[in-house]
């Protein structure tokens, strides 16, 4: 959980039937700023992406994401929708039943995936070039004509609530859930994404349909393309592929907001440790405070083995295995949060640990030394994310979503190492001095 955020932690990466081999799986990089060229590339249509062409590999891989169209568009009662959704775009489209579908994947060497995360919907293709045309093409008939057929949706729901029956026997998701609720009660964050059985149970095509169409436009569309393509290649397959989306998408508002801070709730779950959950209000991606706060959380938690909880719960008193905090800049609300495990007899004591290792985070700040330690380990591990094309394409998509230019991962780590003592004392108390954590519990009762 080191770097459980920066960019594209909402990027989630499904498993998906068809692989590519292995061999041609990985396009390697020497590093952000000396390998890559970023192209904007307009299509003829107006539609817009962002390119890293190289010829290295016979490979090509496409990110997207329609902004703003996760789960938090679920209608009230339906959720788990946009999820559901996910598992549908390559279960039949166009003129391609289900099996049709799938076995024309198979036979192009094509992965193709879709995500909802809590803000925007995502997916990913990565095929060979020698098959491109065929396999932006399949993508074309995912997005716009896909079919919703009986026996596929039934497949798919009974999968989902076969992976929700295990989600509630799962002391981890029971907490996380049980947090989003705390926290953002009365509001979408504060929903189920992936529902509920009961919400899953009457989902239907009619509800596929409507969220499809409301939720995948042309106007909340961001693009990232990796691999051996050039942009004069790329403008016209835009449009081809997704020229056939409606014009605007018809989202609902998500009204700003800030998660509930000083809150309590538990669980009782017969399990061998209590699953531990907090956090409170965070920072938005655009607020010119996030990058020290994001310094900061890796002293105070995101640095696995270096973190003050680290050191404190693990180290010196082995209460838990590990302990991890975390930022998470949702697009209408801020979050700064963390988890842990331990026995249920030690829950107090690991809670008043953390909270007395956040006051002391708030009010003396870290040193020196455990600064310039992180700005080495955040700076010369940035690289890491750019070493194939599939990270590279997420990590374009990313800076979109995050509203940020293409120029920001050449200013990154000069961002990091211009933070100040000053910087972090500062967000630090600002961050983390603003009212109690809310904490949750899920776990068996201490004798």
């Amino acid at each position: 959980m080191s770097n459980f955020v920066e960019l594209v932690s909402r990027l989630g990466r499904p498993a998906t039937r068809a692989v590519l081999p292995v061999a041609a799986a990985a396009l390697l990089w020497a590093g952000p700023a000396a390998a890559m060229t970023i192209e904007k590339v307009v299509s003829p249509g107006g539609i817009e992406a962002w390119l890293v062409s190289d010829d290295t590999v016979p490979l090509i891989a496409l990110d997207f994401a329609f902004d703003g169209a996760g789960s938090v568009q679920d209608p009230e009662g339906k959720e788990g929708v946009a999820n559901l959704l996910s598992t549908m775009l390559d279960e039949g489209a166009g003129d391609l039943d289900s099996g049709a579908f799938q076995a024309r994947l198979a036979d192009l060497n094509v992965r193709m995936s879709f995500d909802a995360g809590r803000d925007a919907f995502q997916g990913e293709l990565t095929t060979l070039s020698e098959n491109r045309d065929a396999a932006f093409d399949l993508l074309r008939l995912a997005l716009t004509a896909p079919h919703f057929d009986a026996e596929p949706i039934a497949r798919m729901r009974t999968q989902a609530i076969s992976s929700l029956r295990r989600s509630e026997r799962d002391p981890d998701s029971i907490a996380g859930r049980l947090w989003a609720s705390t926290a953002f009660a009365g509001h979408p964050y504060g929903r189920p994404a992936n529902g509920t059985e009961a919400t899953v149970t009457k989902l239907g095509p009619d509800d596929l349909a409507a969220f499809h169409r409301r939720a995948f436009a042309r106007d909340n569309l961001v693009i990232g393309v990796v691999g051996a393509i050039d942009a004069a290649t790329l403008a016209p397959l835009l449009d081809k592929t997704f020229g056939g989306l409606p014009e605007t998408a018809e989202l609902t508002p998500v009204p700003p907001t800030v998660p509930k801070a000083g809150g309590r709730a538990e669980d009782t779950f017969e399990s061998p440790q209590t699953v531990i959950r907090f956090g409170g209000p965070g920072l938005l991606r655009n607020d010119p405070d996030f990058i020290p706060a994001y310094v900061m959380n890796h002293i105070l938690g995101g640095g696995t083995f270096t973190s003050w909880l680290f050191e404190e719960v693990r180290e010196k008193r082995g209460l838990a295995y590990s302990i991890y905090t975390y930022l998470m800049p949702y697009d209408q609300a801020g979050v700064f949060a963390g988890g842990t495990s331990t026995s249920a007899d030690k829950t107090a004591e690991v809670v008043g640990l953390i909270e007395t290792e956040v006051r002391r985070m708030a009010t003396t700040g870290p040193s020196e030394q455990e600064l310039a330690d992180a700005k080495r380990f955040l700076t010369g591990s940035f690289p890491l994310r750019f070493d194939s094309s599939g990270k590279i394409a997420a990590q374009l998509v990313g800076l979109q979503l995050d509203g940020l230019d293409a120029s920001y991962i050449d200013e990154r780590n000069a961002l990091i190492e211009a933070v100040t003592l000053e910087d972090l004392r500062r967000v630090a108390k600002r961050l983390l001095d603003a009212g109690d954590l809310t904490v949750v519990t899920v776990g068996p009762k201490a004798s």
